[in-house]
């Protein structure tokens, strides 16, 4: 329904992402700026009376639409999204009939700075 998370208890990081994208669509040429407002009122409304945040699907359905999908392809484009996860959690679960629900701490080496491609040695070409 885009509201909740069983993870995110205050709000679904990922959120602010795509409805700042939603409004950036919003705005342009094509766009749909009556659907943002109300998508914007209806998340204040969920989270001022159910106490309950938006997470990544309810404006991903505003940018859907201001992209020109059919809504029709709305729910297979979350389900693709979703697949691998739930493959991982099957076969988690028929391991060992327990479903580990890991927290994430990134231990990856430190951001590098970008470097433009054409700044880039013969050897990091693909």
């Amino acid at each position: 329904m885009g509201f909740g998370h069983r993870v995110y208890k205050n709000g679904d990081p990922r959120n602010a992402i795509i409805k700042e994208q939603s409004r950036k669509l919003s705005q342009q040429p094509g766009g749909a700026p009556t659907l943002f407002a109300i998508s914007d009122h209806i998340e204040q409304q969920m989270l001022t009376v159910k106490k309950m945040h938006a997470n990544l699907d309810f404006f991903a359905a505003s940018a859907y639409h201001q992209c020109g999908i059919p809504t029709a392809f709305f729910t297979p484009i979350f389900v693709i999204s979703r697949t691998s996860g739930w493959a991982a959690h099957i076969i988690e679960q028929r391991g060992n009939n327990k479903l580990i629900r890991p927290s994430s701490n990134y231990v990856g080496p430190e951001p590098r700075p970008y470097v433009p491609i054409d700044s880039r040695g013969q050897g990091a070409r693909l």
